[in-house]
């Protein structure tokens, strides 16, 4: 039966029918995906099994690819920003304002202070939610099914402050060129506020509830371990890497948006297993709302919300409707007869999930000429096999989910 799985040209195929294992029971395969609910997203592994035990592993991605890079070379700069909502929806903004920085690096525009640091709390807010969603979705994983329950509704209240700044919840394509599209409302700082005195109680009960249990610390203590020298050989980033015990963190390496101007830690693991990258997790939480705080409490004076950048940034609506010059310059964006320079840049910012950096080519035209996007999880997924062999089949679940491996993001 575990031939008609594959073709039988597939070398899982041969080494069925030619090899047993040593007790002399049949090896078998297994299909972990592409649509099995415990793969978190739509991606499959050909799993080659020895009773419960994994032997090796074939990764194929592809099932919901959208080709965004080639569809952003037939597109307007402003108008890719909904493409990488769609990447890592679970810190949309992250990617949105990672976007709006490489066209500012492109354009050389200098983005006002309050802006940046109204940029630098939307962020963390996403790191946030991001770290909230992989961690409480990696306790049910184990079978815990409080926590998640517990800490979502607070996912729902930063959605509600993304919906007071921009009008939308999940792929908020948010922002603009130069800053934001409308200064905060009173009322988005209010829920700010109730964030922020609420989430630290409930997020202290959820670490409670994990960090000393016998059943999670026996679920994920040494399993799908990866060293500081494997891991970078792979190119892993972000809180995949620094559980390795690696110190490394856009945020501190290539300071944007004003991070230098905060105090922060960089939280950092030792064995690279799954445990250390919930704790790694856990803890940048923490140091999430540290930074915001200090975000607010430094807050410049005034209400500069965008750069006075009038060839790329669209003026308001009643301007348009009541001023030539406003009404030139929408013109002028919107049928992309304002020029941008022949240049190839890369900028990086840190993502929920490890780096996410836009590579883009430009030829002057109003689109780009070509636009890579680097995506953490098309990484963290080559190492995967590596991580899961020897392992059971249940680690192999818990072993995904601590990756945090998003579909989006993977087949974009």
């Amino acid at each position: 039966m575990s031939e008609l799985l594959l073709p039988p040209e597939h070398r899982y195929a041969k080494i069925i029918k030619e090899q047993l294992n040593e007790d002399g029971n049949e090896l078998s395969i297994l299909n972990l995906g592409p649509t099995h609910p415990a793969t978190h997203g739509i991606f499959q592994n050909i799993l080659l099994m020895d009773g419960e035990r994994i032997l090796d592993a074939e990764p194929t991605i592809g099932y919901i690819h959208r080709a965004f890079e080639k569809i952003a070379e037939n597109r307007p700069f402003y108008q890719i920003t909904p493409l990488t909502d769609r990447m890592n929806y679970c810190s949309s903004p992250i990617n949105n304002m990672g976007w709006w920085m490489t066209l500012e690096k492109l354009l050389g525009i200098e983005v006002p202070k309050r802006a940046q640091y109204l940029r630098v709390i939307v962020m963390e807010l996403a790191r946030i939610t991001d770290h909230l969603i992989c961690n409480s979705i990696l306790g049910v994983d184990t079978g815990a099914y409080t926590g998640f329950l517990y800490v979502f509704q607070f996912r729902e209240k930063v959605y509600e402050i993304y919906e007071e700044i921009c009008g939308a919840r999940l792929t908020t394509n948010m922002g603009r060129i130069g800053g934001f599209e409308r200064d905060w409302s009173p009322e988005a700082f209010r829920k700010l506020d109730i964030f922020l005195e609420e989430f630290p109680v409930a997020w202290k009960e959820f670490e409670n509830l994990f960090e000393r249990n016998r059943i999670f610390i026996d679920r994920t203590v040494n399993v799908g371990a990866i060293s500081a020298e494997k891991a970078m050989a792979y190119g892993f980033t972000g809180p995949n890497l620094r559980a390795a015990g690696i110190d490394y963190d856009v945020r501190v390496a290539q300071p944007y948006s004003s991070y230098e101007d905060f105090d922060f830690k960089v939280p950092v693991g030792k064995s690279g297993d799954t445990y250390d990258r919930f704790c790694v997790r856990n803890a940048e939480v923490w140091e999430s709302l540290s930074i915001i705080r200090q975000a607010l409490d430094k807050m410049p004076e005034g209400n500069e919300y965008h750069a006075e950048v009038p060839d790329y940034y669209l003026p308001p609506k009643e301007d348009v409707y009541n001023n030539m010059e406003s009404l030139i310059y929408h013109f002028k964006i919107v049928m992309g007869e304002v020029p941008v320079p022949v240049a190839e840049i890369y900028h990086p910012v840190e993502g929920g999930n490890g780096e996410i950096g836009f590579y883009l080519v430009t030829d002057g035209s109003r689109t780009p000429y070509r636009l890579h996007f680097r995506r953490p999880c098309f990484i963290y997924y080559q190492a995967y096999p590596e991580m899961i062999k020897g392992a059971l089949l249940s680690d192999a679940i818990v072993i995904l989910s601590s990756l945090n491996v998003i579909a989006g993001e993977l087949d974009a």
